[in-house]
């Protein structure tokens, strides 16, 4: 069995290639928003959430052909995500995974058709692929993702948190936020990979349970960067959220105090995969992996 360090590199360049075969090439017309949807998405990302979807596959006995395809729809929707987050309507910003942001390198119209393309591809690939033995079961995973992406999840907490530029929130307040602007993709990764697979439902909520705790420890560490780290470290504009007065972990209780959930949340996910069983040991490792990073 690999080391963690070489199971991420494997799953990282095997999946790349996945992803290169999937988006459509650059010479299909129209050109300039297939060539815009392959920058928006290859050569760039840690790949989190697809490789939170390959150890949930690998705990439940999946066939990794079908996680490729779950791993490739939430990738699809996280990039779409990050393209209409940096757009001047939005967040505003001209770098992301260390490169200029899509509307930067090409234009605003073409960014946000891109993440619309994204979008759709990714319902396309859930759709159209056989990803498990129940039809029922494969529905559902849809209907999965489609909440995790909408109002009720991760378009809602963008919404959220557009609202709360200069405003003061609670604990509770900020919680609610992330637990649907980057938690809900998150819990939905790792859910459709254990989709693919088999486990029974009492595995399936402590699996639920694991990816909420990361998702909220994996905003939690983004907040200590942005005010720690600099922009080269970090592939995009540091320090961005307090210039905008937006409210984050660090703004409400402070670098160390945010540290400190973020290990709380990571010694609850572990717990969680505990009383899970299986093999769960990459999962294990992917909680150090987003926790620790940087840290």
């Amino acid at each position: 069995m690999p080391d963690f360090q070489n199971w991420i590199s494997e799953h990282q360049l095997r999946f790349e290639e996945v992803l290169k075969h999937l988006l459509a090439s650059a010479d299909l017309a129209p050109q300039q928003l297939h060539a815009a949807m392959r920058y928006s998405v290859l050569d760039g990302g840690k790949r989190v959430r697809p490789l939170l979807a390959f150890a949930a596959g690998e705990l439940a006995g999946a066939d990794v052909s079908r996680v490729n395809i779950a791993a490739a729809a939430v990738e699809f929707i996280h990039a779409y995500s990050l393209v209409h987050d940096d757009m001047p309507c939005m967040d505003d910003d001209v770098l992301r995974r260390g490169k200029a942001t899509c509307h930067v390198e090409f234009d605003e119209a073409t960014a946000l058709l891109v993440g619309d393309a994204l979008q759709s591809l990714a319902f396309q690939l859930l759709s159209e692929n056989c990803l498990c033995d129940d039809a029922t079961r494969q529905l559902q995973m849809v209907k999965l993702l489609a909440v995790a992406s909408g109002s009720r999840g991760m378009a809602g907490g963008q919404a959220i948190d557009l609202e709360s530029v200069g405003k003061h929130l609670t604990l509770t307040e900020l919680e609610h936020m992330h637990i649907h602007k980057t938690g809900a993709l998150i819990r939905a990764a790792i859910l459709l990979g254990a989709h693919c697979g088999n486990l029974s439902q009492v595995q399936l909520d402590k699996l639920d349970r694991y990816g909420k705790c990361i998702g909220l420890a994996f905003q939690v560490v983004d907040d200590v960067l942005d005010s720690e780290a600099d922009t080269v470290t970090l592939g995009k504009t540091a320090g961005k959220d307090a210039k905008k007065e937006k409210p984050t972990y660090v703004t409400l209780m402070g670098v160390s105090d945010a540290k400190k959930m973020a290990r709380e949340l990571h010694q609850e996910a572990l717990q969680s995969l505990a009383e899970c069983g299986g093999k769960t040991h990459r999962l294990n490792e992917l909680a150090d992996f987003i926790v620790m990073r940087k840290f």
